[in-house]
């Protein structure tokens, strides 16, 4: 139906005021369809570190080996048009080794800096449990400030900026379990499961038709850089209902009290959930956000920042069952 010239309706103004996704949506299929060339299923995976880009946040990967978490991260990188770093952590890395460290130039008597490979914009970091505490403290202010300080003097990293650690929960011989602060500052954690057996197949089928190729070749670049910092400021105008914003703070502060949980969620948790949820409903062409959202983006986020009373952990229960007997409990706004 067709309005007439001569009446404007309220309607109209604010569908030209609406936010429009449609390019952000359309890169994050092709980011997606790079992915899926060799990588089969673990969309769960693809979707976290997907919404890990637009919102600005890094992402702590866990699984046995052999689950494709490196493969990933790395394609992932591959599909973006900036920097990539891998780095493998040892129990024997040192800080320097990771942020960079001062040489003595003889020519110009004079001690220069010399950058790490932290200095990239995509940064893998494999077995992140393999470092002991002092190397990993080195990550602490570069994943919260986006910059590192060094013999007085700070350094600034590219935009955007993000972590990927991936970590073995099944072999703890020479490992170092993350702190606290360090595992707040990951915006989710992802548990990577074993494949089913149809998965297994395409997985056999997808590796024998590699014949003299290797996987990174099959990977085309589909976004730069620049766009993601504009995807971002897209993901940041998202609308929220206050009444939403109560959703979240009180499943957040439901885990303070809940006697089953030794310690709740810090109110970076409470961010984490805005920032992400905003992603989630961007990709799905939404400039506004949902319960449905909010209660995606909880659990990945959540999971590694509580910890379960040792009694109930010797039941058998798991911090995310707990936070799903939270969201069960806390009342859906209408």
């Amino acid at each position: 139906m067709e309005t007439p010239n001569n009446q404007e309706t309220p309607k109209e103004i604010e569908f030209e005021n609406r936010i429009d996704l449609s390019e952000l949506q359309a890169s994050v299929f092709q980011i997606k369809k790079q992915l899926q060339k060799v990588i089969v299923g673990q969309k769960e995976m693809m979707d976290l570190l997907i919404v890990s880009l637009l919102s600005d946040g890094h992402v702590l990967i866990e699984g046995v080996p052999g689950v494709a978490k490196t493969i990933t991260a790395k394609l992932l990188a591959q599909t973006i048009d900036v920097g990539f770093s891998r780095i493998q952590f040892t129990p024997d890395l040192m800080p320097s080794d990771i942020l960079g460290t001062s040489v003595f130039n003889v020519k110009t008597s004079e001690f220069e800096f010399k950058k790490g490979p932290i200095f990239s914009s995509m940064i893998l970091i494999d077995e992140i449990n393999r470092a002991p505490a002092k190397t990993q403290a080195a990550l602490f202010e570069v994943m919260e400030e986006k910059q590192i300080t060094i013999d007085g003097k700070t350094y600034k990293m590219d935009e955007p900026f993000v972590v990927l650690a991936t970590q073995n929960p099944i072999e703890q011989e020479g490992t170092y379990r993350l702190p606290e602060a360090q595992l707040d500052r990951f915006l989710f954690k992802v548990n990577v499961e074993y494949p089913n057996a149809e998965e297994e197949l395409e997985i056999i089928i997808k590796e024998q038709a590699l014949e003299n190729t290797t996987k990174a070749s099959k990977i085309e670049t589909v976004i730069s850089g620049n766009k993601i910092i504009e995807f971002r400021n897209l993901v940041n105008q998202i609308k929220i209902e206050e009444n939403l914003l109560k959703y979240i703070a009180n499943i957040v502060v439901n885990t303070r009290s809940n006697s089953f949980l030794y310690l709740g969620a810090s109110p970076r948790a409470s961010i984490a959930i805005l920032g992400a949820s905003k992603a989630f409903a961007a990709i799905e062409g939404r400039d506004f956000v949902t319960p449905e959202d909010i209660k995606r983006a909880t659990i990945p986020v959540l999971e590694h920042r509580v910890i379960v009373t040792p009694e109930r952990e010797m039941e058998g229960l798991t911090s995310k069952q707990i936070i799903e007997q939270i969201i069960e409990a806390v009342e859906i706004p209408r």
